[in-house]
């Protein structure tokens, strides 16, 4: 198979949807750029800003494609490509981009809400305290698993105790995109530049970062790394989204859309032959094709967390519904896109056996392999995908943190007369940040890969969620939402398939030596609690679905 064709191939459906699908789904949800959106109409300073359309699509790209897109496709290779593609582009399509455009037209069409309050409003107040306990949840697995793939990329060292130059000049990168990133908001907000000498600025400024993280590389250990992210996810979660979040995500977009266009250019000009084979058998190392390839590939096709973030940042930014398309639907087609680009990385690196090391890894080793046969220097090539995959993780838990602190403090608070004692002290942003933080960085401590499975079901299960949630607010507004059926029924199906699965797995586990409290035990806890709180929001929202016999609401 030829890794050009496959990209070729994808691209062409990838841009067909977009415009066909898209298009249609614009004019039968009547997406209407004169009204005004929650970002213009409620603008605090704080969560509520309007964001210029390049902004908050690198805020919304970089936020959703995290580490999914290029570890899910890569692991889950071990079944053949051939179902690996089927899937991302089906997946990307149908179900990926469909869930995170509608779920941020509800949420734009509901004043901001995030998909717990739009709960409570068409679906009711028990439904919206479970489904925000299970993003509060899922967020902290978020946090677990990225806070360990950031600090472990940052690691300055080899297992030798050799200084790890590529690890090193990412960190200090990284270090600077932040300082970056705030210089870059003031110049922005207060000197206003033109669109196209913002985008000259905010080029210069990644060039001059990247320049001095290969100059000056950083050489801490993973756990002083761990820590240092954790505080700087801490004061993302609470600061204003204009001074860091926007500004950050928007200058890393062009770092991860640079990647993604050299490494597409490359795979253009090496067109490497994919030596992995079509389809490996259904059931490989133990495991099963349904239901791991689906959570498995995660967010190379859809992803629950993508809801979250598109009803619980991006919408309050919006300032312009007829941007919807763009940044809900096309941002998922081109994590899409990504996760083929993976694929043929891991395709291509194919020797009779799985290539060795972790995803991003391989990830950069394929692609620096591509870039090499355009004269560029596979070490420089690999340091600089290092880089965009840690930018990848590192923007997700800048988004991530916020939903879970916003998730929480919607748990938590009551209307302002109730709002005292307790209640106060847990609902401010400081404290629950916090609490979401420690139970994170506890889970963290069990490494990425003991959390991969669990990650992946419950995010599939969130879209699945999402989905349920969505289709009622259609039904609700006399909008035609049957296109969401198929999908929310089918990740219902392979989700609550994959956690059972995990929960069998850890159950037999315990009791013996190898089963560790702090790791499997709170793995365990959360599967059930995930799985219980699921069922029963799933439960009470098709039970009002099939209440419902005309619109009794518009919006």
């Amino acid at each position: 198979m030829s890794g050009l064709l496959m990209l070729a191939v994808a691209g062409v459906l990838f841009l067909a949807a977009y415009f066909l699908y898209g298009g249609w789904l614009c004019r039968i949800w009547g997406v209407d750029p004169k009204r005004v959106t929650p970002a213009v109409e409620c603008n605090d300073g704080v969560d509520y800003v309007p964001a210029p359309r390049s902004v908050l699509f690198g805020h919304q790209f970089a936020s959703i494609a995290g580490a999914g897109p290029i570890n899910g496709p890569i692991i889950a290779a071990m079944f053949g490509w051939g179902p690996v593609l089927v899937w991302i582009i089906i997946g990307s399509i149908f179900f990926g981009a469909v869930q995170d455009f509608s779920s941020l037209f509800a949420s734009v069409r509901s004043k901001g809400k995030g998909l717990g309050l739009i709960i409570e409003e068409y679906i009711g107040g028990a439904g919206k305290v479970l489904f925000l306990l299970f993003c509060w949840l899922f967020c902290i697995l978020v946090i677990a698993a990225f806070s360990d793939i950031v600090a472990s990329t940052f690691n300055g060292f080899n297992a030798d105790g050799t200084f790890n130059d590529a690890n090193g000049a990412t960190a200090t990168t990284s270090v600077l995109f932040i300082a970056s990133a705030v210089l870059f908001a003031m110049i922005l907000y207060r000197v206003k530049p033109g669109g196209i000498l913002t985008q000259i600025i905010a080029i210069a400024l990644l060039f001059l970062c990247i320049g001095l993280g290969l100059m000056f590389p950083m050489h801490l250990h993973k756990m002083p790394w761990l820590y240092l992210v954790f505080i700087y996810i801490y004061i993302a979660s609470v600061a204003p989204v204009w001074i860091l979040l926007q500004p950050r995500d928007y200058l890393n977009s062009f770092l991860l859309l640079f990647m993604i266009g050299a490494a597409a250019l490359g795979i253009i000009v090496a067109n490497p032959t994919i030596t992995l084979p079509v389809y490996t058998g259904f059931t490989v190392n133990g495991m099963s094709l349904f239901p791991i390839l689906f959570v498995t590939v995660a967010c190379g096709a859809v992803s629950g967390f993508h809801s979250l973030v598109s009803s619980g940042t991006t919408s309050k930014q919006l300032a312009d519904e007829r941007d919807m398309r763009l940044i809900g639907f096309g941002s998922m087609l081109l994590e899409g896109f990504l996760a083929v680009i993976a694929l043929i990385a891991v395709g291509a690196l194919y020797n009779g056996g799985m290539p060795k090391g972790t995803p991003p890894i391989i990830f950069a080793n394929g692609v620096a392999a591509f870039l090499g046969t355009l004269g560029i220097s596979e070490n420089a090539s690999r340091t600089l995908i290092t880089l965009a995959v840690s930018a990848f993780a590192l923007t997700s838990l800048d988004s991530v943190a916020r939903i879970g602190r916003l998730s929480l403090q919607e748990l938590i608070r009551r209307t302002d007369a109730e709002n005292t004692g307790w209640r106060a002290a847990l609902s401010n942003k400081y404290a629950a940040t916090f609490i979401t933080l420690t139970l994170g960085y506890l889970l963290s401590l069990g490494g990425y890969m003991n959390i991969w499975a669990l990650f992946g079901a419950s995010n599939q299960l969130l879209g699945a969620l999402a989905l349920i949630a969505v289709c009622v607010f259609m039904k609700r507004t006399g909008r035609n939402g049957k296109m969401l059926v198929i999908p929310m029924i089918a990740m219902l199906v392979i989700t609550l398939s994959a956690l059972g699965q995990s929960i069998i797995g850890l159950l037999g586990k315990a009791g013996t030596p190898d089963f560790v409290m702090m790791r499997d035990g709170l793995q365990l806890v959360f599967a059930v609690l995930l799985t219980a709180l699921a069922l029963v929001v799933a439960g009470q929202s098709f039970r009002v679905l099939g209440s419902v016999k005309r619109p009794d609401h518009t919006a």
